[in-house]
């Protein structure tokens, strides 16, 4: 016999809205208190005061700010770059590559995603050569051998999930091509850029374990792959090729937006896309009080038109567990519906288990993010 995770029937008390994020009772404010990120069972309260209204915030839960830019190390090795957040499923990191890699990378923890925040070059791997460019995501089985060769200074957000794997997220009634065609997802050719690589010359694999480093020498390049087949290939996508999902009369939560998703967390785009043009829906994300899930986003272009003071290449981090939303100025901007477009470009992670903060991270922290929401 199966059940719910929670005592599931519609009520209704007091003032409210007919439809949730829109048509808010004149002088409110919409929270609302949702379980498995945005899809479990929800409660909408209409407020007279800004959820976020807050004079101090004092204490382990307050929300985090810091650039994850002045934390790499300039390492050319994958394993050795600054962890920013991590728990038992998800590691989070920042990783800056100037030249080519000299030695190759398998990671035999988990599936490795590497955001590309800046730079161009090639990436060889057992399945082949692939060209990357800013703003794509290179998304790599557990147990590949790879490495980077840059034709332009690299810094890249890596995700690894330890935990499973990644997949592509359930599209259901809107079909299989919603959101990107995996048609648009690339694959590694066995190109001649990939066979004039494969020399007899010596070269070591560095590979990570159970967060150690083991080193396995060859006396020849063993990216020397002759042909493949499979269900099972590092991919390629790029955030310009995502249509993102939009309703002109309802905002959309963001899990929408999820681009990738492995057992215990998901990986969300944010790209370009028309703010909704009906004059009672809300124009910016509503104040919501996620806690099931820490939510951490990283900036990579653009206005981020929720926030203030935020540009990019910092991180955002809100643990499970206080309420958050859309900075003041940005509510502002959002009730005048000026703007008819975003122009934001992001990636969030919302992580299932609590995520813990590196030192590294906390080096380069905005101790004043927290003050950012109150209403001056």
């Amino acid at each position: 016999m199966s059940a719910k995770n929670w005592i599931e029937f519609p009520r209704i008390e007091g003032e409210t809205s007919r439809q949730a994020h829109a048509d808010l009772p004149a002088g409110t404010f919409e929270r609302e208190i949702g379980r498995d990120g945005f899809f479990g069972p929800a409660a909408h309260i209409y407020h007279r005061h800004p959820p976020t209204g807050w004079t101090s915030f004092d204490g382990p839960l307050r929300p985090r700010a810091f650039d994850a830019l002045a934390a790499t190390d300039k390492t050319s090795d994958p394993f050795l770059g600054p962890r920013l957040l991590s728990n038992a499923s998800c590691r989070i990191g920042i990783w800056e590559c100037r030249t080519a890699m000299t030695h190759l990378a398998r990671n035999s923890d988990g599936d490795q995603l590497l955001f590309i925040h800046e730079g161009a070059g090639d990436l060889f791997c057992d399945f082949g050569h692939l060209t990357y460019r800013d703003g794509d995501y290179l998304v790599l089985p557990r147990g590949t051998m790879w490495r980077l060769a840059p034709s332009a200074r690299t810094v890249s957000l890596t995700i690894e999930a330890t935990n499973g794997s990644y997949k592509l997220p359930e599209r259901g009634i809107l079909g299989p091509h919603a959101f990107f065609d995996p048609a648009a997802l690339d694959t590694p050719k066995l190109d001649d850029a990939f066979r004039a690589q494969a020399d007899e010359r010596e070269w070591k694999v560095r590979i990570k374990r159970r967060g150690e480093i083991t080193t396995v020498t060859y006396p020849y390049n063993p990216l020397d792959a002759v042909g493949w087949k499979g269900n099972l290939a590092p991919v390629k996508l790029n955030w310009r090729d995502i249509r993102p999902i939009m309703s002109h009369r309802y905002h959309i939560p963001p899990s929408v937006h999820s681009t990738f998703v492995a057992d215990r967390f998901v990986v969300c785009t944010f790209v370009p896309r028309p703010i909704e043009s009906d004059p009672g829906a809300l124009k910016v994300p509503f104040f919501h009080s996620n806690d099931d899930y820490d939510e951490v986003i990283f900036y990579h272009q653009g206005e981020f038109f929720s926030r203030d003071n935020i540009r990019p290449g910092m991180v955002t981090f809100h643990p499970n567990g206080f309420t958050h939303g859309p900075h003041p100025k940005a509510f502002a901007a959002g009730a005048k519906a000026a703007k008819t477009m975003t122009d934001e470009v992001a990636v969030m992670v919302d992580a299932r288990d609590p995520l813990d903060m590196s030192k590294e991270a906390e080096a380069t922290e905005d101790r004043n993010y927290a003050d950012s929401w109150k209403h001056k």
